[in-house]
């Protein structure tokens, strides 16, 4: 027979009331176990982006899609906000010191395999951000140029948009614009596919080694990759049909997170924008209805799913092709 605890008689030795009531035994667990192997350690995520409390994008999000790829997501705030589904109320830029003395702590701590750059909040955070990247050259920066709210509220003053394009560009391994931002950042309008290729031209001109400009908002979903090779400058299309749903709420954070998760695994960028594109569509068809606005994506949907080896495979609905 197993042993049993008595929790009452330490009360009773401490004069407790509870040791008045009658005495519950439990029996021990007896667990037996054997460890052959040493769990494997993922790899670890530094994402550098803002905090919605709403958790539909920015840090905590982020956190989300980490742990969905199987990484070790650690984090640094930019900025705070007031938000919900229905919008952003206010931002509060956290101190550049502290920003920081965070990204110092934490890779003196970890070595870090990829980093994600999401909301940065103000020029003085960018420059804290480009500072350190200059100096530490960590592997496989993913930045993603967040100068707005969905719900339209401004993300990044001017004279920080000025030192996105001038300073953290040139530091990305890939940047992960939208339209509406591939416009901002170049000054042309960006509406369509031809439109999207001379963007990426332009971005080149300022700097960027490779780039995804994504159209989730176009009629059909396309998303234009323009990479570096050895051959040279290659582009590829995917695209997909658009999901029509109203939990969208984050969908540049989670794909430009996944990005930054599969280069962390070691894969190529063609096939993680292809991975994360499906993610993020699988993560928009698997979302719950939250909130009484825009309501987020489900970044978890795979925990709910039985584990298999095709699972990847599975997800992947979407078509590309080399242009």
């Amino acid at each position: 027979m197993g042993r049993t605890l008595v929790f009452s008689a330490s009360l009773r030795a401490a004069g407790h009331p509870a040791a008045r009531e009658p005495e519950v035994e439990f029996p021990c667990l007896a667990f037996r176990f054997r460890v052959s192997v040493m769990a494997t350690v993922p790899p670890v995520v530094l994402t550098i982006a803002g905090f919605d409390p709403s958790s539909g994008a920015g840090i905590t999000a982020d956190i989300k899609t980490i742990a969905a790829h199987e990484c070790y997501g650690v984090s640094c705030v930019t900025a705070l906000t007031v938000q919900s589904t229905q919008g952003v109320r206010r931002v509060e830029p956290v101190n550049p010191e502290t920003v920081s003395e965070t990204l110092q702590e934490l890779i003196s701590d970890l070595e870090v395999a990829a980093v994600h750059i999401g909301m940065l909040g103000t020029a003085e955070v960018g420059a804290v951000v480009a500072d350190f990247l200059g100096r530490v050259k960590l592997p496989h920066v993913v930045l993603d140029p967040i100068l707005k709210s969905s719900s339209g509220a401004d993300l990044l003053n001017r004279s920080g948009l000025q030192l996105l394009i001038e300073r953290l560009i040139p530091l990305a391994e890939v940047i992960t614009p939208n339209l509406e931002e591939a416009a901002a950042l170049t000054g042309i309008p960006v509406t369509n596919l031809d439109q999207m290729r001379a963007a990426a031209a332009k971005l080149h001109s300022l700097g960027a080694a490779n780039m995804v400009i994504t159209g989730g908002d176009l009629e059909k979903a396309t998303d234009l990759l323009s990479f570096t090779t050895r051959r040279g400058l290659e582009r590829e299309v995917f695209k997909a049909e658009r999901l029509r749903s109203n939990s969208t709420h984050g969908t540049g954070c989670a794909f430009a997170t996944a990005l930054t998760c599969h280069l962390a695994h070691g894969r190529g960028l063609p096939e993680g924008v292809l991975l994360a594109k499906a993610y993020v569509a699988a993560a928009i068809a698997n979302a719950h209805a939250l909130g009484r606005g825009v309501g987020p994506v489900n970044h978890l949907y795979r925990m709910k799913r039985q584990r298999r080896t095709s699972a990847a495979i599975a997800e992947v609905e979407t078509a590309h092709s080399r242009n």
